[in-house]
């Protein structure tokens, strides 16, 4: 029997209960990658919630949907939390053994979670190997067992939101992945050769080896960048993001909803983050600053997710202020991450040696991001478009794929951890088309250093208040009255590296 779709009031009290599930999720989530807790405890937040990861609500906001942009988020989230309930104690799991788990090599032991950035500040090169190879070791036989038997549990529960596989899932959610698909072949197909060119010159230039000798456990030690560390020192990290916000008419200090975690811990995560723990009345920056480009591309990376859900409206609908396209949040956040592509932030922010030099280097960084992504995105329409994981085909097809945008052959281990749920790869891929658009359409509204004008600072603000009322394709009609496309970003990237 099919069951009733909810009335209005039924919709209120549900979005009420998503506020404070979400608002709670993300402070576990906070507490455990800040290293704060050890522990990823998850069950008792869904038991606190259990009507929205039921089987039966899915169905009925199905029902409900019928085109309401609002309806149809709060059914895509009832969809994702009844599939995430399902698979919530293999993310404890995992998340409990990648803080716990340690390699041993050559007589130093390293955290399973810290093996990738001792990799990119190891200057040894056969050292670096060994390193990615104790983490593919520990992987194979920790991590991806869990995974597996969490995709099992995904497959046999996705027929019964009424989609075949995973994929199709996705699509009647409204995800255009076979047209966003089509435009990363095109881009694949469009920029090899200037990959293959400016990516050699990379490698020789940062890992003392071409192309066509590089190995997975050099890329992390190539986008490291050391020869740059000197440029990028820890002790200026913030102050350059805050007078950088400064310059647009926002004073960091005295954003009572912001609050910033720098401080040191053994287990907090290398990588800084975001976590929007009240939006917009709470809002956490979480970085352990340890200097390099990479690291600060980070910093101001999450800085842009910061800064855009605190200035959320907060008469929006939860659906609007922490669901959505999350392609305009992603957006937001390449947007400012990218003030380390311009060579004029450069010298205005560090006095900075050769910017036109570091920012070609970077736009090489972005242009193989962006092929490994489009790559990523065929893998996984084939992946999820499947009925039953067969192990060894997708291990090898996952090589396949990667190895040949990349032309480095990437870990076959990496098959299912390198697999973001909800196809987020969706949203990385459009955010950086998106953010590419609007930052030509800045540029020609407010000059070249539109970074540091105050009535561009005064727009970003506009467009932040409407949180994810709109999606990317939306959002840029809205601005500039222009599609969204693919090649966008390649073509941003092309024009850096002439």
């Amino acid at each position: 029997m099919a069951t009733a779709p909810p009335t209005g009031q039924e919709l209120d009290i549900y979005r009420d209960r998503i506020d404070r599930f979400i608002a709670e999720l993300d402070q576990e989530y906070y507490l455990h990658y800040a290293g704060l807790k050890d522990t990823l405890d998850l069950k008792p937040l869904y038991e606190r919630y259990p009507e929205l990861s039921t089987l039966d609500q899915a169905q009925a906001l199905g029902e409900a949907a019928n085109g309401d942009s609002g309806v149809s988020e709060l059914w895509r989230f009832a969809s994702e939390n009844y599939l995430a309930e399902l698979t919530r104690e293999h993310a404890e799991r995992s998340a409990a053994l990648e803080a716990q788990l340690e390699a041993t090599v050559d007589g130093e032991t390293v955290g399973y979670r810290m093996i990738r950035p001792t990799v990119a500040n190891e200057e040894d090169r056969a050292r670096r190997e060994r390193l990615e190879e104790a983490r593919n070791r520990l992987t194979e036989e920790h991590i991806n067992p869990i995974h597996a038997d969490a995709y099992a549990k995904l497959t046999e529960a996705v027929p019964r939101l009424g989609s075949p596989n995973y994929a199709d899932l996705y699509r009647r959610f409204g995800f255009k992945l076979d047209e966003l698909a089509e435009q990363c072949r095109g881009v694949l197909g469009s920029t090899e050769e200037l990959y293959e060119r400016t990516a050699d010159k990379l490698f020789r230039t940062r890992a003392g080896v071409g192309l066509d000798e590089a190995e997975r456990w050099d890329v992390a030690r190539v986008f490291r960048a050391p020869g740059w560390d000197e440029a990028f020192p820890a002790e200026k990290m913030m102050p350059a993001l805050e007078v950088s916000l400064a310059d647009l008419g926002i004073d960091l200090r005295s954003q009572q909803n912001v609050e910033l975690d720098i401080e040191q811990r053994p287990k907090k995560s290398p990588r800084a983050f975001c976590a929007p723990i009240e939006v917009p009345g709470r809002v956490v920056l979480v970085i352990q600053p340890m200097g390099g480009a990479d690291d600060w591309r980070a910093l101001f990376h999450e800085a842009g997710h910061t800064e855009h859900y605190a200035h959320v409206s907060p008469d929006l609908p939860v659906e609007a202020k922490r669901l959505g396209d999350v392609s305009v949040t992603e957006a937001w956040a390449t947007l400012m991450e990218h003030f380390l592509l311009e060579p004029r932030w450069l010298s205005r922010r560090l006095d900075f040696p050769r910017p036109e030099e570091f920012a070609a280097e970077a736009a090489t960084g972005s242009l193989y991001l962006l092929r490994r992504y489009c790559a990523k995105l065929l893998y996984e329409l084939e992946f999820h478009g499947a009925t039953e994981l067969d192990e060894k085909a997708m291990s090898s097809r996952y090589v396949e794929l990667l190895g040949d945008a990349l032309k480095i052959e990437p870990s076959p281990t990496d098959y299912l951890g390198d697999i973001d749920a909800s196809f987020y790869v969706t949203g990385y891929l459009r955010s950086w088309a998106l953010q590419s658009q609007l930052r030509n359409h800045f540029r020609e509204r407010f000059g070249s250093d539109w970074f540091a004008n105050w009535e561009a600072g005064s727009l970003l603000r506009e467009l932040w208040g409407e949180g994810h009322r709109l999606n990317a394709d939306e959002l840029l009609a809205d601005v500039t009255g222009e599609e969204l496309e693919m090649d966008a970003f390649a073509e941003s990237l092309r024009e850096q590296l002439r």
